[in-house]
């Protein structure tokens, strides 16, 4: 499979792989990028096995170093809604039309970013006008549902669950880090209990482990380097470009 990319294609992928760990290294997720730009010119039955296997060893490598640092309350907080969230993503795939659910959607979380990014302009201490209590119980049903509708992005409804908790950066990345591990190995799971782990998958994930490595460094020195202002603004502008392919979703 990878024999048959030409030179253009593999550096295409490998472009894509630093961007996506350089993300994951510095806010935790990422990987709602990655997946559908590889899915250009990779195919969706290689890729997907292959990225839960890829996203259980970079989770594994950033909880590695920051375990201290993982909220076990927010953790075990977000799981119900999340299982509701995947029951509910079940009879929704099959009942509505995903290309216009995923345009609102896509929607939905750059409004979420403007307003987070607005949130950080205001003086320390401000009432937010949406309130937490509301915003954590929506991102954590919508992380189980867009999971289980997408097959990816659960991670930007995780991030808003712990954004809008107003956790420090390096819980911020931790913790989102723990939730994707543990979605990982359960996807990883299922695709070997349906004969979806081919070899195939096995050696694009192995053929992904340099430039995961080094993006996930870089991303590292950039998490180290920035001050929680500008790490709360850096996941608003995130969020945002996440949501805007999902716009023009067909």
């Amino acid at each position: 499979m990878l024999q048959d990319l030409s030179p253009l294609a593999l550096a295409y992928c490998i472009g894509v792989l630093l961007l996506n760990f350089m993300l994951r290294g510095s806010l935790g997720f990422g990987g709602a990028l990655g997946l559908p730009l590889l899915a250009l010119v990779l195919p969706v039955k290689v890729l997907a096995p292959a990225w839960s296997l890829v996203g259980i060893i970079s989770s594994a490598a950033i909880i590695g170093r920051g375990r201290q640092h993982v909220d076990r309350r927010q953790y075990l907080g977000l799981l119900p809604g999340c299982a509701l969230g995947i029951v509910a993503g079940l009879f929704v795939f099959a009942a509505l039309d995903t290309v216009l659910l995923a345009r609102a959607l896509g929607g939905f979380i750059i409004l979420y970013a403007a307003y987070s990014y607005w949130m950080t302009t205001r003086p320390a201490g401000s009432k937010p006008p949406v309130p937490p209590k509301l915003l954590r119980p929506l991102a954590s049903f919508f992380s189980g549902a867009v999971g289980t509708i997408f097959g990816s992005m659960a991670s930007i409804f995780f991030s808003m669950y712990l954004d809008a908790g107003g956790v420090s950066k390096h819980v911020m990345r931790a913790t989102v880090s723990a939730m994707l591990i543990t979605l990982s190995i359960v996807r990883t799971i299922g695709y070997a209990a349906v004969g979806e782990l081919t070899l195939d998958s096995l050696i694009l994930c192995a053929a992904a482990l340099p430039a995961m490595g080094i993006g996930l460094l870089i991303g590292d020195r950039i998490h180290t380097g920035l001050s929680q202002a500008a790490f709360q603004r850096l996941v608003c502008v995130a969020l945002a470009v996440c949501g805007v392919p999902l716009l023009f979703t067909r």
